[in-house]
This record gives C-alpha cells, structure tokens and sequence, in this order.
C-alpha cells in the first residue's frame, strides 16, 4: 500500500512543478482541470 501511496505523492509533486498548477493562476474551475489534464497528459508522454 506504501508503494502506491509513494507513487501518487510523486507524481502530485510532479504536477506542482507547473508554475500555473501550484500558483492556480487560472480563474475558472473548467480552465483549472484543463490545465490539469494538459500536465498530467506531458508529464505521461516522458
């Protein structure tokens, strides 16, 4: 269960490294999980 666990703190931490996720510099919500499935997407395709 640790594994997984360590797995999801990782990868949230690798969301944060985009400035506009961690400062939430989009105003809406729909804008917000856009950005948010654009990172998830990038960080998938290293």
């Amino acid at each position: 269960m640790y594994k997984w666990r360590h797995l999801i703190e990782n990868y949230f931490q690798k969301l944060k490294e985009f400035k506009r996720i961690a400062m939430r510099c989009d105003k809406t919500d729909t804008s917000y999980s856009a950005m948010i499935n654009l990172s998830a997407g990038i960080i998938n395709s290293r």
